[in-house]
């Protein structure tokens, strides 16, 4: 059957524009920003425990008004596949190999699809908002081999975060910490995945 590719998304396939826009949207810095929200509000929108309307009701511990459609624009223009990821998903493609995204996000996954379409490369089968599952809890991964009909044994996972690739270690999964696209791209080759230069197919 061979080798699943799970892949988170945010800073590992897509930039994520949500922080770097702290100081425009909020005039916060970016340690202000993380001190004004209310703690849980997030987590709680990735698992869909509370919509998009409720969040950024919830956004900020002292209750001031997030302009929603504006907050939603710029997200929707600062979405841009990381360097070199979509070509490294359209090798990932043509070797035939299995890729499904493992990302802790909310609804506004969609928004990624209206501007990258994303979806078509890599298939969001396990994103939070979906699963109600978010990593590094054990059940994200497991639920993923689960369904996929795989053992965690067969999976590679792929995420910025060190405490995510941790946890998908301890489960058994080959685990790698991205940095950048071309050393991914080196650990796959030796993995078998995608062909290396000069190979077929």
């Amino acid at each position: 059957m061979g080798s699943v590719l799970l892949l988170d998304v945010m800073d590992t396939v897509v930039v994520d524009p949500f922080f770097r826009g702290a100081e425009r949207l909020f005039e916060l810095t970016f340690d202000e920003l993380l001190e004004a929200v209310t703690p849980g509000a997030w987590v709680a929108f990735e698992r869909d425990e509370i919509d998009e309307a409720t969040f950024l009701r919830r956004m900020f511990r002292d209750g001031r008004r997030v302009d929603g459609p504006g907050l939603r624009q710029w997200m929707r223009q600062g979405y841009r596949y990381v360097d070199g990821m979509s070509e490294l998903l359209d090798d990932a493609l043509a070797a035939g190999v299995r890729m499904h995204a493992l990302s802790n996000y909310p609804s506004w996954y969609r928004l990624i699809d209206e501007t990258l379409a994303l979806g078509e490369r890599l298939p969001w089968t396990f994103v939070s908002c979906r699963t109600g599952l978010r990593k590094p809890e054990p059940e994200a991964y497991l639920h993923a081999a689960r369904e996929l009909g795989v053992a965690p044994a067969d999976c590679v996972f792929v995420d910025d975060r060190g405490e995510n690739c941790k946890a998908a270690a301890t489960l058994g999964m080959t685990a790698i910490r991205f940095d950048n696209t071309d050393a991914l791209r080196v650990r796959l080759q030796a993995l078998g995945m995608i062909p290396g230069e000069g190979a077929a197919v």
